[in-house]
């Protein structure tokens, strides 16, 4: 039985703002407890906040499309400031084809030539960190070691690798309204996005890198040699910024639970359970979109054609109807099932390469040092389309 309009739930709440990115989590729960889908009436959008109905809808591209967007802005109503990612704004067909290239490129195997190199470059990086004492997690660690270790998976040399992070925030900053911090970043576009475009050109990636592979997949005629460029570049818009961010928000996490913190330095084997714990608990991409190519229904709630669908993974990350105290953050939690990665078609198809370096970064930490203490103030970066950190000073007590 469908809702009626007059029925519809309508909510003040603002996503983007910074009160909300600072701490979403009691107006999470209000609207979870409120219904399956509310109309946020500042963005004239519609938000989903529970887990059984995000869940849902990321297994139903039909209905809810990711050729709209992946932001605020609406695909299918006006033209995107940048080229549309050919994997996470793509639907079947076109996705079908990229992302059966990534997952291939992508394998358990390729991982696994992969670990043994983030793991030593990783306790490395830790080891000079810790012997100082004090350092900034966010930008001496968070940023450093994905910026590294990822570019050299996908063939790209050192040189202006500063260039990353500045095109990764601008990338997600753009996926909510424009603010002053996205237009800072826009700003050095006409240097940083032909910069980028030049690293994803064949004859810039190493032979047998990631992205030398993407080519060879151009060559079998699996994809065009311009999806090549698009991929490459699709993977570098993907897999930098959120895995930035998830590593800062994870440790700032540990760092808040201490007792968290002492489970994982007598056991750091619980590295990669810790960190998905952290995504779960306080997810970094707290939210995605969906665009509906024609009128559906949530729950029972009338959608119409061309809406865009605001899935808040961060609220159904905490539904206590799908964990148990869903507010405690326990690194040894039977953990499955999260939707920090997404789920389905469109699950993050570059997360075990996250979950490769966060793993690495957090085990060699806990292996190092007994504890680790926020010691001034943290601040949150203005960034509309990420819950991440842009500074987190901390003290380490050697083990």
């Amino acid at each position: 039985m469908s809702v009626p309009a007059s029925e519809v739930v309508r909510s003040d709440f603002d996503p983007f703002s910074p009160a909300a990115r600072a701490d979403p989590y009691g107006i999470y729960a209000e609207l979870r407890a409120a219904a399956p889908a509310i109309r946020l009436t500042k963005y004239d959008i519609w938000a989903v906040p529970r887990f059984a109905e995000v869940k849902t809808i990321f297994g139903d591209h039909v209905n809810f499309s990711n050729a709209g967007g992946a932001g605020l802005a609406n695909h299918f109503k006006e033209e995107p400031w940048r080229p549309p990612s050919i994997v996470l704004e793509a639907d079947p067909p076109l996705h079908t084809r990229t992302r059966a290239v990534l997952a291939r490129i992508l394998s358990p195997g390729a991982m696994r030539r992969l670990a043994d190199d983030f793991k030593a470059k990783a306790a490395t990086l830790v080891d000079g960190l810790v012997e100082r004492g004090s350092f900034d997690a966010i930008s001496d660690l968070a940023e450093v070691f994905p910026v590294s270790v990822f570019p050299d998976a996908l063939g790209i040399d050192q040189e202006g690798r500063e260039n990353f992070l500045t095109y990764g925030a601008m990338v997600f900053a753009g996926f909510g309204p424009e603010n002053d911090y996205f237009r800072e970043l826009m700003a050095q576009a006409p240097r940083v996005l032909p910069w980028v475009a030049a690293r994803c050109q064949r004859e810039a990636l190493r032979p047998g890198s990631f992205g030398a592979q993407v080519y060879e997949a151009a060559d079998a005629g699996e994809i065009s040699a311009e999806e090549a460029q698009l991929l490459v570049r699709s993977m570098l818009s993907a897999g930098l910024d959120t895995t930035i961010s998830a590593i800062g928000m994870a440790l700032y996490t540990l760092a808040r639970h201490p007792d968290q913190w002492t489970l994982l330095v007598a056991d750091p084997s619980l590295a990669r359970a810790a960190f998905d714990e952290t995504l779960r608990f306080d997810s970094p991409a707290p939210f995605v979109f969906r665009t509906t190519p024609h009128e559906t229904e949530i729950a029972g709630v009338r959608i119409g054609q061309h809406e865009k669908v605001l899935l808040l993974l961060a609220s159904a990350n905490r539904d206590d109807t799908r964990w148990e105290q869903a507010d405690r953050f326990d690194i040894t939690r039977r953990l499955s099932g999260h939707v920090g990665f997404g789920v389905g078609i469109h699950g993050c198809v570059g997360q075990m390469v996250a979950r490769l370096e966060a793993e690495a970064v957090i085990a060699a930490l806990a292996a190092r040092a007994k504890q680790i203490e926020i010691t001034g103030d943290v601040a949150l970066r203005d960034s509309t389309g990420l819950r991440a950190l842009s500074t987190m000073p901390v003290r380490v007590t050697l083990k």
